[in-house]
């Protein structure tokens, strides 16, 4: 039976990627086959109508899928991809979430002329509100890559770079960043405790103010500064607390200086 794609790893961003595809019918479950050695992990995808096999040397000689996508750790291409380089020599196109590995070593892996994308995912993706950043090489057809990009706007907002170089930074930026907005919460719900709310309540309204506040910036259409600046009134008490943020640009600094941190060690795990 023919097979649109092969969905190497089905972790949990894999499933969340593959419940998606099925949820909003981008894919049919017989149109998707899932390697992945894990058992349970095989019974959670058996669970969607979706075929799994421990190993690619399962995969029948007569499969030609079109589209093989690798949701694997990054330390996990250079063993994992060599055993999918007879479908690249069939013309299938190639999709990366792995963090910090480059097309080219995809090219060195599977032929100079594959077709080959990265995409840098977030977590959020795990519940359809991830950050999906997708870059290609040019033998990638405009077919298969608007095909890929309606795959992965299941899984939240898809932009494009023209420049892989850009991938460091939005790993930085979007791809790490989940975790910079978690600490924040982390911190203000310790604020509010140490302002006197019992500690759930705290971690209530932390959560709840965080996630309305970028709800409102998303739906809006507003600039972030011009909806800061609805919510401060002169001399009132978001003013106050925004003086410590925004004073000799504290926050701002300390951001960026984070990002920087970030973007480079993804320079140096790249390689």
């Amino acid at each position: 039976m023919h097979k649109k794609l092969v969905l190497v790893g089905c972790g949990n961003m894999g499933f969340a990627m593959l419940s998606g595809w099925l949820k909003t019918a981008r894919l049919q479950p017989g149109e998707v086959l899932v390697v992945e050695p894990g058992e349970a992990l095989r019974r959670r995808v058996a669970d969607l109508k979706v075929e799994a096999v421990a190993d690619a040397s399962e995969l029948s000689d007569g499969l030609a899928p079109d589209l093989v996508l690798f949701a694997v750790k990054p330390q996990m291409i250079r063993a994992v991809a060599p055993a999918y380089r007879r479908f690249a020599a069939a013309g299938a196109t190639f999709v990366s979430i792995a963090a910090g590995t480059r097309i080219a070593l995809f090219e060195e892996l599977l032929g100079k002329g594959v077709a080959v994308m990265r995409c840098m995912p977030n977590t959020p993706a795990a519940i359809g509100k991830g950050m999906m950043v997708l870059v290609s090489n040019d033998k990638v057809a405009p077919a298969m890559d608007g095909f890929i990009e309606a795959l992965m706007s299941t899984s939240g907002r898809v932009a494009r770079i023209d420049s892989e170089d850009l991938m460091d930074a939005v790993t930085a930026v979007s791809g790490s960043g989940p975790a910079y907005i978690f600490h924040f919460i982390e911190c203000l719900s310790i604020a509010a405790e140490k302002a006197g709310l019992p500690a759930e309540t705290a971690k209530l309204l932390a959560m709840q103010t965080v996630y309305g506040a970028a709800s409102l910036a998303v739906e809006s259409g507003e600039e972030p500064g011009r909806l800061r600046e609805q919510v401060t009134s002169p001399n009132g008490t978001t003013a106050a607390a925004l003086a410590v943020l925004m004073g000799e640009n504290r926050l701002r600094d300390l951001v960026t200086e984070a990002v920087e941190a970030a973007r480079k060690r993804s320079v140096e795990l790249a390689g």
